[in-house]
């Protein structure tokens, strides 16, 4: 809980931080997006197709999913990994 002076307010998840659409180009957020949707998951048993599947279901997504690429996808994955292990 955070306690400003309106009075107590939950911790912001990064879950709840992500309110604006979803699009391809938004590799950092849909890593987030995706680490608080399967905070327990083990990124070296994730195929990018998992990484497809699960980002085209994110409600907040709204691009087109034939837009999406390896390149893109493994940009998200980059991101997800760095999220987890920070330098």
């Amino acid at each position: 809980m955070i306690q400003s002076s309106s009075g107590f307010h939950p911790d912001p998840s990064p879950e709840a931080m992500v309110q604006d659409p979803l699009n391809w180009d938004s590799t950092y957020a849909i890593a987030r997006a995706l680490r608080a949707r399967y905070p327990d998951l083990d990124l070296e048993y994730v195929s990018l197709e998992m990484i497809y599947n699960w980002t085209i279901a994110l409600p907040e997504f709204c691009d087109d999913p034939e837009l999406a690429n390896d390149r893109i996808l493994m940009a998200i994955y980059q991101d997800w990994f760095e999220e987890l292990n920070p330098l």
